[in-house]
């Protein structure tokens, strides 16, 4: 059996991807086997002695403590996707409001006190907006979003410039071909009426929108962040709209820098707030964790590389180490020690980290001098018996 602990409100959808006769949902476990999660802030938790997996409801995956989590041999998961539809459906709605004023207006009339009809026809020319048909879109990361984002746009009518120096293969699949590529950021910029930003954050990408990004941008603009607010420096935002570069700001992570002003509308984080991507989310979640305890898959890990070895009834031992020359042969001596026959390896690897599934014809009932001498090889993280 294997105890999950969830720190925020899951899904009951997602939750019961989890078979009772195998999980149990303990949302007070002091020491779980894997903890599912949205938002809760994870990096001043003690991870208990058990832990093995991490799973995150939602794409972002600021609040768990990866490296922490890594050096523990522990994957942490996401759910890329699973909330896209909801977060493409809020950028298309950013889009009509940073041009139509149609939030201003409608807070406008909720203050009108007397001949309604009268203060309409006299009051509604001072929310006059330009239509976004015709007008050029810039999506800035091309992801799971940015691509429904980027094909949407186009079925609006409008003229869209794509930029992704990591475009993957899957992406560049869905993605239409009447999208024009950017090769900088300073060319998609100077070319868009509306810019919207759908990467990831990290120290790389944090500020991507700084002050000599707004120095090239086209006067005007309108600029929408459904993906995370460090990624728009908000000093050098506040004076792009003083300067008149930017025409309007939509963001879905509000801050007090920018509360008051006028041409910011904020909106407080409904990106994935939908019945539907709250299930998906929470169901897609709970199956990468499920997959991983019982057989040691692992696929949508943000800190280890992705795993797949179906499973064929035989046992099969789970090692994550260092990516570092000759582990394999370390390790195969350890199997030729204990007279293990291998049935199938798979070694992929991410960065300085690399995972191995190794299917055995059989192992014996007592591991435990295996699994220590797997350990005694220094690099090795983590080990795990999957009979």
């Amino acid at each position: 059996m294997y105890t999950i602990k969830t720190l925020n409100e899951i899904s009951k959808a997602g939750l019961s991807k989890l078979p009772k006769e195998e999980f149990i949902i303990d949302p007070a476990e002091q020491d779980p086997d894997g903890i599912i999660l949205r938002s809760f802030q994870m990096h001043d938790m003690e991870l208990g002695e058990h832990l093995l997996g991490v799973a995150r409801a939602g794409a972002g995956t600021n609040n768990i403590p990866i490296e922490k989590c890594t050096e523990r041999g522990i994957p942490v998961f996401n759910t890329p996707g699973a909330n896209a539809n909801a977060v493409k459906e809020l950028v298309l709605a950013g889009l009509l409001i940073s041009s139509r004023r149609i939030v201003q207006g409608a807070q406008w009339v909720q203050q009108q006190t007397s001949d309604l009809e009268k203060a309409v026809e006299s009051g509604k020319k001072q929310f006059i907006g330009p239509e976004i048909s015709g007008k050029t879109l810039g999506v800035i990361g091309l992801g799971a979003i940015g691509v429904l984002v980027a094909n949407a746009a186009l079925d609006l009518g409008m003229d869209v410039i794509g930029y992704d120096p990591f475009l993957t293969l899957e992406s560049a699949w869905h993605l239409s071909a009447s999208v024009d590529k950017a090769e900088t950021l300073e060319e998609l910029v100077s070319q868009c009426d509306y810019i919207t930003i759908h990467t990831p954050l990290n120290d790389k990408t944090r500020h991507t929108f700084h002050a000599q990004l707004f120095a090239v941008t086209k006067p005007g603009v309108r600029l929408l962040n459904f993906a995370r607010g460090p990624l728009v420096d908000t000093e050098a935002l506040k004076n792009a709209i003083d300067q008149g570069i930017v025409a309007r700001y939509v963001t879905d992570f509000p801050e007090e820098g920018l509360l008051g002003n006028e041409n910011v509308i904020l909106l407080p984080h409904l990106g994935a707030s939908t019945p539907e991507s709250e299930e998906n989310c929470a169901e897609m979640a709970a199956v990468e964790l499920r997959e991983y305890l019982r057989y040691g898959n692992i696929r949508n890990s943000v800190n280890f590389p992705g795993c797949i070895v179906p499973y064929s009834g035989k046992p099969r031992i789970a090692i994550s180490h260092s990516n570092i020359v000759n582990m394999i042969g370390q390790l195969g001596a350890v199997f030729t020690k204990h007279e293990i026959n291998i049935d199938k390896m798979v070694n992929n690897s991410k960065g300085e980290l690399a995972y191995n599934i190794i299917v055995c014809d059989s192992l014996p009932e007592d591991t435990t001098e295996i699994v220590n001498d797997l350990y005694a090889i220094q690099s090795v993280k983590r080990v795990r018996i999957l009979k």
